[in-house]
């Protein structure tokens, strides 16, 4: 029995677990007080709070690496382009 209920709370651990993933595109908006930003696509990630808003301008180029955690798109890492201008 005991067996059994590992095996199911593993099982639910494992089915609540956060999904990867990674995009590219250009920022349209940025949202300070939710510390939010929307890509042209439409779809919206959720900085932390260490993030540097001020690096973040629309039109800007960027990769993000981000996990979706309670249905919101969290972001876990970006990159930004080269600030070098040629």
């Amino acid at each position: 029995m005991r067996t059994l209920i590992g095996a199911v709370a593993a099982a639910l651990l494992y089915s609540t677990a956060a999904f990867a993933g990674q995009t590219e595109g250009l920022i349209k908006k940025i949202d300070k007080d939710a510390l939010t930003l929307t890509l042209d696509d439409g779809k919206s990630y959720k900085l932390n709070a260490e993030t540097d808003l001020d690096s973040l301008k629309p039109g800007m180029d960027i990769v993000i690496a981000y996990d979706v955690t309670n249905g919101e798109n969290v972001v876990t890492d970006m990159q930004l382009p080269d600030s070098d201008t040629n």
